[in-house]
């Protein structure tokens, strides 16, 4: 890998927006999760921007972009997306969301339709209510002052030497502490702090996910949608995979052994042909105010989500070997 190409600045509505974008070709929006920023999609950047125009923003509140007062909400994001695009002077993308990313871009598909090609769904929120108890932690009271303590020098390099060591025992169920301990070094500034609380307590409460695409899934019919996911993610779960083939059942769904929440980092070149194939062999989506109008009026069809660990797939997955 690499490294990243040189991290560009704009400024929309009067605060700073961070972002990557290199190569050329049909467009192709790469949105990060929680906690992260563009760097999280270094080891596939360089490969994708061979055929495609790769943006790679820092999300607000989030990486170099500002961390004001402001609206986070998925909307919110959604919004900024279509303003940074429409500064670049770009019309429309294939938008790839990882995590709370792909809330926000199911969000984006669904506020801007006539500008979204294809949607791409990686380990995303929004399929389901299940959530890490961890993410759910943000949202309690205290946590902003818990985290200045624990983010104070010492015990911040104590706590990220520990979870890499523990990423490195090659766990399955630990690969991702790694991508933790990066957001946990970031946690040290208070303004990301209170930026995170912020996204998080629009989008999970005491009870999990509150934002869902099950009642808009619907409008997607005519959208060329694929999910990704890793077989052994811990932070949101993999039958969240199946959730997504019911609600969308023309939607390509992939789960990858040996990966977890992070499928992109941890097979890269997989991942990178996952998206190739699913570009080359579907067309961009065609906004049509009339069909838009007629699905609304139709109203979503009622799927039965499979909301319990142990309980039989809602919808089959195809499952990808991890060779080469």
């Amino acid at each position: 890998m690499s490294d990243l190409p040189e991290l560009e600045f704009v400024e929309i509505h009067g605060h700073r927006r961070a972002f990557v974008k290199t190569g050329s070709g049909p467009a192709l929006l790469l949105l990060h999760g929680l906690g992260c920023d563009h760097t999280t999609w270094a080891p596939v950047i360089e490969s994708l921007a061979k055929r495609y125009t790769v943006i790679t923003p820092d999300l607000l509140g989030h990486g170099e972009s500002a961390k004001p007062r402001a609206d986070y909400s998925v909307g919110g994001y959604a919004n900024g997306m279509r303003d940074l695009l429409t500064v670049l002077g770009i019309e429309s993308v294939t938008v790839v969301g990882h995590s709370f990313g792909g809330g926000v871009a199911m969000q984006f598909a669904y506020q801007f339709p006539e500008r979204c090609d294809r949607l791409v769904l990686v380990s995303s929120g929004g399929l389901g209510p299940e959530v890490s108890p961890a993410i759910r932690a943000i949202t309690t009271p205290g946590f902003h002052q818990v985290m200045g303590l624990l983010t104070l020098p010492g015990i911040r390099h104590i706590g990220r030497t520990g979870l890499r060591a523990l990423a490195a025992t090659g766990s399955r169920s630990l690969r991702d502490l790694a991508e933790v301990a990066d957001i946990y070094e970031s946690f040290k500034d208070p303004h990301t702090r209170t930026a995170i609380r912020h996204v998080v307590r629009a989008v999970v409460d005491w009870k999990g996910q509150i934002v869902t695409m099950a009642d808009r899934a619907y409008l997607t019919e005519k959208m060329p949608m694929c999910v990704i996911w890793g077989r052994n993610d811990q932070l949101i779960p993999v039958r969240h995979a199946s959730n997504a083939a019911a609600l969308a059942p023309s939607a390509r769904v992939e789960v990858l052994p040996n990966s977890a929440h992070f499928p992109h980092k941890d097979h890269p070149q997989r991942f990178v042909r996952i998206i190739n194939d699913f570009i080359r062999t579907t067309e961009p989506a065609t906004y049509d105010r009339d069909d838009w109008r007629e699905l609304l009026a139709d109203g979503p069809r009622v799927v039965p989500l499979q909301a319990e660990a142990g309980e039989a797939p809602v919808a089959p997955v195809h499952v990808l070997s991890t060779g080469a």
